[in-house]
């Protein structure tokens, strides 16, 4: 059995769950099969295994290097990725138009999702390439996909996104790096700094395309006045000679975690690397003038689902380990056995062990469900058969992603915690991989947006959005879920649906006071609180589904261990998680001004 994921689970949720396979009866994926799905998942499983988890503790511990100004990596990352891209890897999701698979994003993801598992350091240089991919394939010109989407699909070129600066930080309407026209206006010269660039210089391949944010002299203030720009690292010059760019790493960051993946302070026009003997970064505008934010969004939104689904990896692996662990270590007898001749059981026979075992396995195996159901979400948006079915998916989506970044961020971690827990001493030890897991997976409630701006981007921005109607499809589905579950003729799955439907009445009702309270400050005072009980709610909603197809299922007699361990981790979320939600809404509820009120000098 693969220690990264478990093959049987991503089955279970593709096919079982999901039914990707009524998918090929649609035109964009009408040449696939359940067959090439699961040749595509046996190869990233393969590639995973052999090429990226063996370096994984290597690039932990030798981190990236600065030498007379060249990134210096393991020498193991470079073939490792190679062997992606010549999978064909890069373009597992995109179009054949650009020579892609046009696979159904819910297969890409959780093939992509044994990467993560392996290695999620060596992971993050394809994440953000094929993030970067398409945000061009959607946003820039057919001369700019020619000249820098075709070489990413082949592994010759990678990507980054570089929006933080060091003054900035998430207050991405206060960046300065500046971006001046060239007199034809084809080309502009970009003049700043970026922050926390992950990918951001290395030789691991030909080229790296930069997408830029920032600000045109004249523009209007804040987001509305930035725009986004490919800024290569190597460009053309006179003659068609190649000149490297007006780019240049100043440092780089060592963080706790990801340690394998390049993090670097950029200069943009220092004049290290003058173009025609004139200092500025030579970079081309993708997609309007002005229209930066919302382009990047493209790519942030991607890479905010795929980043929840590393942290569910994260916590599937560590998961996993602890499993093997505790089944392979003895340790006391069971309780009321008095004879210490007698044998030790291993550690799984224990109650509290089980405990633990059981809190992973739920946050992480619902956490990889939330993200391939999102994914799936991305498939029904664009080619669902009805414009009215397209436009739900995208709500859904919409509504789902704040959820689906933070809530496994959050939950993964703590259940990579509970693995080094169940390993014992042993776990906070570098002779097990546990800590790493959960040095990599702490990082995760950081990224792409941490959970307080994942938070007020949910209720003050996604709940309100078009009358709350994402809400109200969101809360549809899960009625639609607990009228399934109610006309089971089981008191087990009866029960279960009366506690998620009075969860959800109460979020609707709290949701609304909430909202009707017209004071932004205290509306979003405990937004924080309010994305950990809707993603709470989510996760039961879930796990509700994943049991009701396991009940289904269960006269599998070869498969019944494996449904009755859904329906276990269905019934532990539900007695030990969502009572939680009750003292989280209260609070949301009484529009709490505590943090509010509370005074700098007071700390």
């Amino acid at each position: 059995m693969s220690m990264l994921l478990s093959r049987r689970d991503l089955s279970f949720l593709l096919y079982e769950w999901l039914d990707v396979e009524s998918l090929t009866k649609r035109e964009r994926f009408s040449l696939h099969s359940r067959e090439t799905f699961d040749a595509v998942l046996s190869t990233c499983e393969r590639i995973a295994t052999e090429r990226f988890a063996p370096h994984a503790k290597k690039s932990d511990e030798e981190e990236p290097k600065l030498v007379d100004d060249v990134v210096v990596l393991p020498r193991e990352v470079k073939p490792a990725l190679a062997a992606f891209a010549e999978a064909g890897l890069v373009t597992a999701g995109m179009g054949a138009e650009v020579g892609g698979m046009q696979l159904p994003m819910a297969v890409e993801k959780a093939g992509f999702a044994y990467f993560l598992a392996a290695n999620v350091g060596t992971a993050s240089y394809p994440l953000l390439t094929i993030g970067a991919a398409n945000l061009l394939l959607a946003y820039g010109s057919e001369e700019q996909i020619e000249r820098y989407v075709t070489p990413m699909t082949t592994g010759h070129t990678f990507g980054t996104m570089c929006l933080s600066e060091e003054h900035a930080g998430s207050s991405v309407g206060d960046i300065s790096t500046r971006a001046v026209p060239s007199p034809s206006g084809d080309r502009y010269r970009l003049f700043g700094s970026k922050m926390w660039i992950s990918g951001g210089d290395h030789e691991l391949s030909e080229n790296i395309v930069h997408l830029v944010l920032a600000k045109v002299p004249g523009g209007p203030p804040g987001t509305k006045g930035i725009s986004l720009f490919a800024v290569p690292k190597w460009i053309e010059g006179a003659g068609g000679a190649r000149v490297r760019n007006d780019v240049s790493v100043v440092g780089l960051n060592h963080k706790m975690g990801y340690r394998g993946t390049v993090n670097a302070l950029l200069a943009f026009g220092d004049g290290k690397h003058t173009i025609d003997g004139e200092a500025g970064a030579v970079g081309e505008l993708v997609g309007e003038l002005h229209g930066g934010m919302k382009a990047m969004f493209h790519m942030m939104n991607e890479a905010r689902i795929t980043v929840g689904l590393g942290a569910a990896a994260l916590g599937s692996t560590a998961f996993l380990h602890s499993l093997a662990y505790a089944r392979s270590r003895p340790q006391g007898r069971k309780l009321g056995e008095r004879d210490a001749t007698t044998p030790q059981v291993p550690i799984v026979a224990h109650a509290d062990v089980k405990r633990m075992l059981l809190a992973q396995k739920a946050y992480a195996e619902g956490a990889i469900a939330l993200g391939l159901y999102c994914a799936n979400l991305v498939d029904e948006a664009r080619t669902a058969d009805t414009e009215e079915a397209r436009d739900e998916a995208k709500r859904l989506l919409e509504i789902l992603t704040p959820i689906a970044k933070s809530w496994p961020s959050q939950h993964c971690l703590e259940g990579t915690s509970l693995a080094i827990q169940v390993h014992g001493g042993y776990g906070y030890t570098r002779d097990y991989p546990v800590e790493r897991m959960y040095r990599d997976n702490r990082l995760n409630p950081i990224h792409e947006g941490t959970h307080g701006i994942q938070a007020m981007d949910l209720l003050g921005r996604k709940v309100p959005m078009q009358g709350g109607r994402a809400l109200f499809d969101l809360a549809a589905r899960m009625r639609a879920t607990i009228a399934r579950a109610l006309a089971v003729r089981d008191e087990g799955s009866q029960r279960l649906a009366g506690a998620l439907e009075a969860m959800v009445a109460r979020l609707g009702e709290v949701t609304a006071k909430v909202l009707g309270a017209g004071d932004p400050e205290k509306i979003l005072a405990n937004a924080a609180v309010y994305l950990e009980a809707t993603g709470h709610v989510v996760l039961a909603w879930t796990w509700l589904e994943l049991a009701l197809v396991a009940g289904k299922n269960m006269g599998r007699a070869e498969d019944s261990d494996f449904y009755r361990g859904k329906l276990a981790a269905c019934r532990y979320f539900f007695a030990y998680e969502l009572p939680k939600v009750g003292p989280m809404l209260a609070l949301v509820e009484s529009l709490d001004t505590t943090t509010v009120t509370m005074k700098d000098a007071w700390f």
